[in-house]
């Protein structure tokens, strides 16, 4: 290796392990980093990648899909952290369940419904009530008998935050575009798997599956994920936004429900207790979908 192509390395070493911040290099005070210049904000086209139109006639097949997303998994750590408040890391690294309720809060995100069908709305309390729960305990109970006022220390109250995620589900459309001969994926909800509020400090239910939180109509609030960054492992100069995180699938997921004619079943309702055939199942799935784009040029 000649001294070049050595340089070349260390340099291409250094860019993708380094923890660099946008206009780290160009910076004068520290207040400067992360901001972008004049320069990148003309050149740069703040808003999300609008879909094309696709006419009814154009899908030749399509096939809906709920696909589970389990934050354990390395490769989706970037929805998951980080959840640490204590650490000062700027205001661009923020987990996916903290920009969802800062949208929902500051009323950009407004298409929230109770199912992934999209059918009931929820409400601003109706999302408060499901997230926070507020208990008295017996002495603070005893005082507001007494016609006291409930002392602070008598009052727990418990809020779901992003560490409590313990996952997330999501809906999308696979279908066949036709005109440009292609398999092509369309995100249309999320929803953040989190314990009940309600039960979550009880030691009998400590194992229960967690619920469903709300679902949100995913084209709805790709504004306020376009305007959240995504930690970028491999070059953090370069972080990318969570509309394209979840638009380009940069996750892993497992399907747990296609639509179907039995009032869409889940896997689980037709092959129970084995979890090995779950997972066969859903592989089975995925290949069903991908290979009708190969079927389609096979002559």
């Amino acid at each position: 290796m000649n001294w070049r192509n050595f340089l070349l390395v260390v340099v291409f070493s250094l860019s993708t392990l380094s923890f660099a911040q946008s206009n780290l290099l160009n910076a004068k005070t520290p207040a400067e980093i992360g901001k972008k210049t004049e320069a990148e904000k003309n050149a740069d086209n703040d808003k999300p990648l609008p879909y094309g139109y696709i006419g009814d006639r154009d899908v030749f097949m399509g096939k809906t899909v709920w696909e589970h997303i389990d934050v354990d998994q390395r490769v989706n750590y970037p929805m998951y952290y980080p959840v640490d408040d204590s650490k000062d890391l700027g205001s661009e690294r923020k987990p996916l369940f903290e920009v969802l309720m800062k949208g929902i809060d500051d009323g950009k995100i407004t298409e929230v419904y109770d199912s992934g069908y999209f059918t009931v709305k929820k409400t601003f309390d109706d999302i408060q009530k499901a997230r926070v729960f507020i208990d008295t305990s017996d002495a603070g109970i005893e005082q507001l008998a007494a016609g006291e006022k409930i002392s602070e220390e008598f009052i727990t109250k418990q809020t779901i935050d992003a560490f409590h995620v313990k996952g997330y589900k999501i809906k999308g459309f696979w279908y066949f575009d036709k005109r440009q001969g292609e398999l092509k994926y369309r995100l249309q909800g999320i929803c953040p798997l989190v314990p009940d509020v309600y039960t979550m400090n009880k030691e009998e239910n400590k194992n229960d599956a967690p619920i469903e939180l709300f679902w949100i109509y995913f084209p709805a609030s790709r504004d306020v994920l376009h305007a959240a960054k995504a930690f970028n492992e491999k070059n953090s100069a370069m972080p990318f936004t969570f509309d394209h995180l979840l638009n380009a699938r940069r996750f892993n997921a497992v399907i747990y429900l296609e639509e179907n004619v039995y009032g869409d079943r889940e896997i689980k309702d037709y092959m129970k207790e084995n979890s090995q055939m779950q997972l066969l199942e859903s592989e089975r799935v995925k290949e069903k979908i991908r290979n009708f784009e190969l079927d389609m040029w096979n002559y």
